[in-house]
């Protein structure tokens, strides 16, 4: 017999949202504010990491270089909201799982800070009880660490939870934290 879902868990970046193209724009014009480059593809191979694993896979050692992208990357990224694309069906049917009585998280490695201006953006923000950000938690996806602290802030087991996700190592966090879990894999095709 299985349980029912009183927990729905949702990615942000890819999933919620496309956020492909405002993220990379921020990223690649905070690169070149201190002297670095950032091709599309650069980034495509890494979108869905945790920025620390971001900073490595582009090799930039300097740790007062890197946190100078990150603040950069904050203060662009509002700029590029415009190009920020809703999952209008997955929004929907948290809105409306929230209202039937369900619990709605966001768990996504996104800086927290980001992460809420883009909910606000998208007036999403009140659609969520709980919103996990990278700075949440010690080990970023594959590990599944956010999605055990969201059932957990919850006492809700991983036989009660749902996860939607689009990313390999989101994916690969959702299926080891025993939940149930959707891959939602290109809803949008503009990147």
């Amino acid at each position: 017999m299985s349980a029912m879902i009183r927990l729905i868990v949702t990615d942000f970046d890819g999933t919620l949202v496309d956020t492909f193209e405002a993220n990379y724009r921020a990223y690649e014009r905070a690169f070149g504010a201190v002297g670095l480059s950032l091709s599309r593809e650069q980034y495509r191979a890494c979108f869905g990491f945790r920025f620390d694993r971001f900073m490595e896979a582009m090799n930039v050692r300097d740790a007062a270089v890197a946190s100078r992208v990150r603040e950069l990357k904050a203060e662009y990224y509002p700029e590029y909201f415009e190009h920020i694309k809703v999952n209008a069906a997955l929004l929907e049917f948290i809105r409306m799982f929230r209202h039937c009585g369900g619990k709605t998280a966001v768990a996504s490695t996104a800086r927290r800070k980001n992460l809420e201006n883009a909910l606000r953006h998208i007036n999403a923000i009140d659609d969520f009880d709980l919103v996990l950000a990278g700075e949440d938690v010690t080990a970023g996806k594959p590990s599944p660490e956010i999605y055990l602290t969201v059932m957990k802030r919850f006492n809700i087991s991983p036989s009660e939870t749902m996860i939607f996700e689009d990313s390999p190592v989101g994916l690969e966090a959702a299926q080891a934290s025993g939940a149930g879990f959707i891959n939602v894999n290109k809803w949008n095709e503009a990147y």
